[in-house]
C-alpha cells in the first residue's frame, strides 16, 4: 500500500500525526518526523523542498524550536503538515521524504528541562493509603485540596525501548534490624501520561488554568518506574529520591493537543470546595478520555481510565506556578498513576498485587514486582472525531541486572 494510503480505522491517520525524532538507518543525523500509519515523514526535509517557513522549526534535532514557537505556530504547523500529507498536489515532492517506520531508529523527541511527577488519581491514592495506613483514613488531609507532587530528575528521562537498569540502593523491611544495601527487589510501574510544556513563563507569574493550552504542546505516555522498598525506607520525612530517579520513560510520540479535542471529557465530581486558583467549575472540560493498556511481557494486566484522573493537567500546570516557579521550554510534567476502580484498572504493581501479597498469574509465571528480563509496555488512545481513535503510541521498557 502507498504510504499516503491509509488503511481505514488506522489510529495514526491524519487526524493524528504526532510528532517525533528519528534518524535513518547508517546515519547519526537526528530530524523531526511526523507520523502517518506505519510510516514517519521527515518534516524537516518536506518543509525545505516545499519552501515552507516552518523549515526553521522542524529541520532540527529536537522538537524544542518547534515546542516554544506558541499556539499559534503549532496550529499552523499542524495545518500545513495535514496538507502536505492529504492534498495529491503535494504527493510527488513530499514522497520520497516518508520512510517505513522499521527503517529508522527513534530518539528522545524533546530535551528535557524539569521533570515533576504528580499524585491525582483518587483510587490510586486511596489503594496506596489502605495499603500502607489501613487503620488511618486512606487519603491524607490535604490529598483533595491541592494536586501532591514532587520534583524528579529530568537526566534519567529516557525514549521507549531503552533497557531500565534495576537500581541499587539501601532497603529495611520492618523486620530488618538494620538497612542493606542492593538491588531493589520491589522494582514496579506507574502507568502514567507526561505533559510537554512548550512556551515558557516569567519567574514569579503562575499561569492560570485558562492559560493552560498557550503553555503546554501535547502529552505523550509515561512510565514512572519505581523501586518499593528503597523508597519506602528513604521517604520519611522528605519526599521520593532515589526510588524514583533511576529511569522514567515516556513514548518517543508527542501526540498535539490539537488532535485530542474530541477526547475531552469533565472531570469527576469534586467533593471539596477548590481555592480560586484551582476552580474550574467554569471552564471548558479539562479532563481526557485517554484508555490505557499495561502489557507484561505480551500479556495485558491492566487498562487504567485516564478520564477518572481527579486532578487536570491545567490544575497542575496552575498549582505548578501558583508559587511563581517559571515554566521552561521541555518541562515534562507526569500525571502520577493512573488507576481505576476497578482491580483490572490498576496501574500499579503495588495495587495490583496488593504490596506483593496477592501476586499476578502470568503465563510465563507469578509476579508480585518486576523481574529481570521482564519487559513491561504501555499502550494508549483516545476517541476522536466521527469514531475514530487516535492512537497515542506505547512506551516499552524491559528490566536487566544491575
Amino acid at each position: 500500500m502507498p504510504p499516503f494510503e491509509v488503511p481505514e480505522g488506522d489510529p495514526f491517520g491524519p487526524h493524528n500525526l504526532p510528532y517525533g525524532v528519528f534518524s535513518r538507518a547508517g546515519s547519526q543525523e537526528k530530524t523531526v518526523g511526523v507520523r502517518l500509519g506505519d510510516h514517519v515523514l521527515d518534516a524537516g526535509a518536506a518543509a525545505v523542498a516545499l519552501g515552507s517557513p516552518y523549515a526553521a522549526l522542524l529541520a532540527r534535532p529536537t522538537l524544542n524550536p518547534l515546542l516554544a514557537a506558541g499556539r499559534t505556530a503549532w496550529s499552523d504547523v499542524r495545518r500545513a503538515l495535514t496538507a502536505w500529507l492529504t492534498v495529491p498536489s503535494h504527493q510527488e515532492t513530499v514522497a520520497p521524504f516518508l520512510h517505513p517506520l522499521s527503517s529508522v531508529t527513534l530518539h528522545l523527541p524533546f530535551e528535557v528541562a524539569d521533570y515533576v511527577d504528580f499524585y491525582a488519581s483518587e483510587h490510586h491514592a486511596r489503594n496506596v493509603g489502605q495499603i500502607f495506613r489501613p487503620d488511618t483514613a486512606a487519603l491524607t488531609p490535604n490529598w483533595k485540596h491541592l494536586p501532591i507532587g514532587y520534583h524528579g530528575r529530568s537526566g534519567t528521562v529516557v525514549v521507549s525501548g531503552t533497557d531500565v537498569v534495576r537500581p541499587s540502593g539501601q532497603r529495611k523491611a520492618p523486620a530488618d534490624p538494620a538497612p542493606v544495601f542492593g538491588p531493589s527487589v520491589r522494582l514496579d510501574i506507574e502507568a502514567e501520561v507526561g505533559f510537554v510544556v512548550g512556551v515558557p513563563s516569567r519567574l514569579g507569574r503562575p499561569v492560570p488554568l485558562e492559560d493552560f493550552r498557550e503553555h503546554v504542546f501535547g502529552l505523550c505516555l509515561l512510565n514512572d518506574w519505581s523501586a518499593r522498598d528503597i523508597q519506602a525506607w528513604e521517604y520519611v520525612p522528605l519526599g521520593p529520591f532515589l526510588g524514583k530517579s533511576f529511569t522514567t520513560s515516556v513514548s518517543a510520540w508527542i501526540t498535539p493537543l490539537d488532535a485530542l479535542e474530541d477526547a475531552r471529557v469533565a472531570p469527576p465530581e469534586r467533593t471539596h470546595p477548590l481555592l480560586p486558583y484551582l476552580d474550574d467549575s467554569a471552564d471548558e472540560p479539562g479532563g481526557y478520555d485517554l484508555r490505557i493498556s499495561v502489557a507484561i511481557n505480551g500479556h495485558v494486566v491492566a487498562e487504567p481510565p485516564f478520564a477518572t484522573m481527579y486532578w487536570t493537567a491545567a490544575q497542575q500546570l496552575a498549582h505548578m506556578t501558583v508559587n511563581g516557579a517559571c515554566l521552561r521550554t521541555g518541562d515534562l510534567y507526569g500525571s502520577g498513576t493512573v488507576s481505576g476502580p476497578e482491580r483490572a484498572q490498576r496501574g500499579s504493581l503495588l495495587e495490583l498485587t496488593w504490596n506483593g501479597r496477592d501476586p499476578l498469574e502470568l503465563p510465563d509465571g507469578k509476579r508480585a514486582f518486576l523481574e529481570d528480563g521482564d519487559v513491561v509496555t504501555l499502550s494508549a488512545w483516545a476517541p476522536g472525531a466521527a469514531g475514530a481513535r487516535v492512537g497515542l503510541g506505547e512506551v516499552t521498557g524491559r528490566i536487566v541486572s544491575g
